[in-house]
């Protein structure tokens, strides 16, 4: 069985069974110094993946955003999630001038295994809140049911 790993740095990579629970019971929920905050120490928003029979679903939560703050690009098998949303509000009186500023910013980036992943087919969708990808797989690499065989 093929699965894709979010690990601490970003990359999705194929792996076995073991690793894949070994790696998110030892790296994404006991460390709690590092869990989504980047090198600046801003946080960067959850991501979840699934891996079902013919896709990977990865789930980017991200509240208060719309669609058109995220660019998604695939760049020789790197699959990159990027945002950035400025807002500005400025109010004036008599004596005064109020400005307040806000600037959110983020990049996420996963290595797909081309020999895997179906990367001409990925498709996109923002809603309530989560940016959700779905990312199929080749044939080759689809689930398939368990075959009995029989014993002579």
């Amino acid at each position: 069985m093929t699965t894709i790993v979010k690990r601490n740095n970003g990359s999705l990579l194929p792996t076995s069974p073991r690793a894949l629970f070994d790696d998110f019971f030892t790296r994404d929920l006991f460390n709690w110094g590092n869990s989504n905050f980047s090198a600046s120490r801003t946080t960067l928003p959850s991501v979840n993946i699934k891996e079902k029979d013919d896709v990977f679903e990865v789930e980017v939560a991200a509240p208060g955003m719309q669609k058109e703050d995220f660019k998604i690009t695939l760049d020789r098998g790197v699959l990159t999630i990027s945002s950035e949303k400025e807002e500005r509000e400025e109010e004036k009186n008599e004596n005064y001038t109020q400005r307040e500023f806000s600037y959110q910013s983020f990049q996420r980036s996963f290595t797909l295994e081309t020999e895997v992943v179906d990367d001409e087919h990925i498709e996109a969708k923002y809603e309530n809140g989560v940016l959700r990808l779905i990312i199929p797989k080749k044939e080759g690499a689809k689930m398939q049911s368990p075959r009995l065989i029989e014993i002579k």
